[in-house]
C-alpha cells in the first residue's frame, strides 16, 4: 500500500453506487486499507460483483435513491463521513435515450442532492465526484481532451455528466471555496473494463455473455476507438486524489487545497486507445470464439473517437497508468474465466480471494 493510502485506515468512507461494478471494486480496495466502508445505492442486480464479493455482509450499506433529497440528507447527517466517493449514476448511453429524464435526475440532480446534504449539515469531509470522459464537447476530431476543454454532450448521458461537472464547480465556488471544511474534486475516467461487470450494452460484458453461451460476440461499432483501462487504474486515481485532498484539507493550506480541488482526467497511455475490434480480438486471444457485426440504431449518436490528456494527473498527483492494453484484457478475462470455473462447482462461490489477488498484483506496481 502506498503511503498516501494509509490515510483511509479507520476512517468512515461513504461510497455511493457501491452495488455497481466500479463501486464494488472500490469498496473491496477500501476494506483492504482498514477503512470503515459504508455504501448507499439502488439494489444490486444478479449476477453482480457486489454479491460475488459478499459485500452485503462485509460492509455497512443502505438501499437508497439519491434522487430523494430528504432521505439523503438524513443519511449524511447520521453517518458524518470523513470521505465521500460519489459513483452513483445511470451509466449507460443507450439507456439514457430510453430514459432521459431519469438519467438527468440521477446524474445531475442526484449530484446536487449529495453536495447539498453536505452543505446543509456543514460536515467537514473530502469529496470526490466521479463523472466521465464523455462530459466533453466532442466533435469527433482526433483530440486528447484536457480538463480545461469545453463541456457538453450530444446524448442525454453525456449531457447529464457535463451538467454534473458544472454542479460540482458551482458548489465548490459558491460554498466550499475555502476548502478547509469541505474539499471537493471531480474525476473523469474513460472506458473501464475488469472482472465482475455485467451491465447491458457494454462491450466486455457482451463478450463474456456471448462466449459463455457459445455464441458470436455482437459488435455494433468495430472501428470506434476508446481509452480502455482496467477498473483499478481510475480507482487508484480516485483514491490518490481523495488522499491528497484530505492531506491538504488537514493542513488548511489554501494553495494545496486549490491544487487538488479541481477536475482530473484518469485514462490510459495513448497506445491503449484502441478500437472496439482490437478489444474484441484481444478478448478472443484468451477465450476463443468469434464475433459478428450487428446494425447500429441510427438515432443513437456516439462519437467515433475519444481520448484523454492525463498530463495533469501525472504532474499534480504523481499518478500514472500501470497496466498496458494486453495486460488489462488478460486480467479482465482471467477474472471471468475463474468466476465461471468456480460457478460450475458451486453457483454461490465467492470471488473475494481472486479479486484481492488482482488488487495485490496491481498495487505492487504503485
Amino acid at each position: 500500500m502506498i503511503p498516501d493510502f494509509n490515510i483511509y485506515a479507520g476512517k468512515r468512507v461513504l461510497v455511493t453506487g457501491h452495488t455497481g461494478f466500479k463501486g464494488a471494486w472500490l469498496c473491496e480496495w477500501l476494506l483492504s486499507f482498514g477503512a470503515e466502508v459504508h455504501g448507499l445505492a439502488l439494489p444490486a442486480l444478479k449476477p453482480s460483483l457486489f454479491f460475488a464479493l459478499e459485500l452485503e455482509r462485509r460492509m455497512k450499506h443502505a438501499i437508497q435513491d439519491i434522487r430523494h433529497l430528504t432521505e439523503l440528507e438524513e443519511t449524511i447527517r447520521d453517518l458524518r463521513p470523513d470521505f465521500i466517493f460519489h459513483l452513483a449514476a445511470q451509466a449507460l448511453v443507450r439507456l439514457s435515450y430510453r430514459e432521459p429524464v431519469q438519467t438527468f435526475a440521477t446524474n445531475t440532480l442526484g449530484t446536487g442532492h449529495l453536495l447539498e446534504a453536505v452543505r446543509r449539515w456543514n460536515l467537514p469531509c473530502t469529496i470526490v465526484v466521479v463523472t466521465t470522459d464523455k462530459c466533453y464537447e466532442n466533435d469527433g476530431r482526433s483530440h486528447n481532451f484536457k480538463e480545461s476543454d469545453p463541456l457538453g454532450g450530444h446524448d442525454p448521458y453525456s449531457a447529464s455528466k457535463a451538467a454534473a461537472e458544472i454542479v460540482v464547480a458551482s458548489y465548490r465556488d459558491s460554498f466550499f471555496s475555502h476548502g478547509a471544511d469541505v474539499a471537493l474534486a471531480s474525476a473523469r475516467a474513460g472506458n473501464v473494463v475488469g472482472g465482475g461487470d455485467w451491465a447491458e450494452d457494454r462491450i466486455v460484458p457482451d463478450c463474456i455473455r456471448a462466449l459463455s453461451a457459445g455464441k458470436p460476440i455482437p459488435v455494433r461499432n468495430p472501428h470506434f476507438t476508446r481509452p480502455w483501462q482496467h477498473v483499478l487504474e481510475p480507482l487508484g486515481g480516485y483514491l490518490l486524489l481523495g488522499a491528497k485532498l484530505e492531506q491538504a484539507r488537514q493542513t488548511k493550506s489554501a494553495g494545496e487545497i486549490a491544487r487538488y480541488a479541481q477536475a482530473f482526467n484518469f485514462g490510459p497511455e495513448p497506445d491503449a486507445n484502441r478500437s472496439v475490434r482490437d478489444l474484441v480480438e484481444e478478448v478472443l486471444r484468451h477465450w476463443p470464439g468469434s464475433w459478428e457485426q450487428i446494425p447500429q440504431e441510427k438515432h443513437l449518436k456516439e462519437a467515433p473517437l475519444l481520448s484523454l490528456d492525463i498530463a495533469k494527473a501525472k504532474e499534480s498527483l504523481g499518478w500514472r497508468p500501470r497496466w498496458d492494453f494486453p495486460q488489462t484484457i488478460a486480467q479482465t478475462v482471467s477474472w471471468y474465466r475463474d468466476y465461471f470455473a468456480r460457478s460450475q462447482k458451486n453457483p454461490s462461490s465467492s470471488m473475494i480471494d481472486f479479486t484481492q489477488k488482482q488488487i495485490g498484483a496491481y498495487t505492487k506496481n504503485l
